[in-house]
């Protein structure tokens, strides 16, 4: 299983970093989170530089694609090169999650359709522009597409593609590896009265 999170240059650390630590807890053979960039190296919207791990390509192959969020994402959505490399994500065939501002590129790639959507509050004027119903939630799915909006509301796209693929209690246990000391329960049962009614 590999999961791809789509990173560019001005990336927001809290959704494409606490993505990548919630989903690296679930240990099996095969199972592969990467960052994926249009370059070698990104620069998150603080200054923090990462090696990509993966490939833009490569991501469009992947059984999952989580498409984070920054402060560039109009500027990724008018590019004509990366967005011609995305246009081969599938919902069909893979599990498709955005994170606040890639909600906009989901839209701007029809990968949405119908399927009312959850972003932050800055991009939320852009997704509603590009047609698509913007939602007063943290999180929601359809079929094999999810989005969620703000961004301490990452774990919670995390542990949709977790249980989508791994089952509901490899969610719970990687939302309890990383939820607060003293509120592991109460976390993780917040996190799936968001997640739950939007599982098959």
């Amino acid at each position: 299983m590999h999961i791809a999170i789509l990173t560019f240059d001005g990336f927001n650390e809290l959704d494409s970093l606490i993505a990548l630590g919630v989903l690296n807890r679930v240990k099996r053979p095969g199972w592969r989170v990467t960052l994926a960039a249009p370059s070698a190296t990104v620069t998150s919207m603080n200054g923090v530089t990462v090696h990509a791990s993966s490939t833009l390509e490569a991501a469009c192959e992947a059984e999952a694609v989580l498409v984070g969020s920054g402060i560039r994402t109009r500027e990724v959505a008018a590019d004509p090169a990366i967005m011609g490399v995305l246009r081969r994500l599938d919902a069909t065939r893979q599990l498709i999650g955005a994170q606040c501002s890639g909600t906009l590129l989901l839209a701007k790639l029809g990968l949405l359709g119908t399927v009312p959507a959850c972003t932050d509050l800055t991009t939320r004027p852009w997704v509603q522009e590009a047609g698509i119903e913007v939602l007063a939630q943290p999180f929601f799915a359809r079929g094999n597409v999810a989005t969620a909006g703000g961004c301490l509301s990452s774990p919670y796209l995390a542990a949709w593609f977790i249980a989508r693929s791994e089952g509901l209690e490899a969610a719970k246990s990687a939302l309890h590896y990383v939820a607060p000391v003293g509120e592991k329960d109460d976390y993780v049962a917040q996190a799936l009265r968001n997640i739950e009614p939007h599982l098959p």
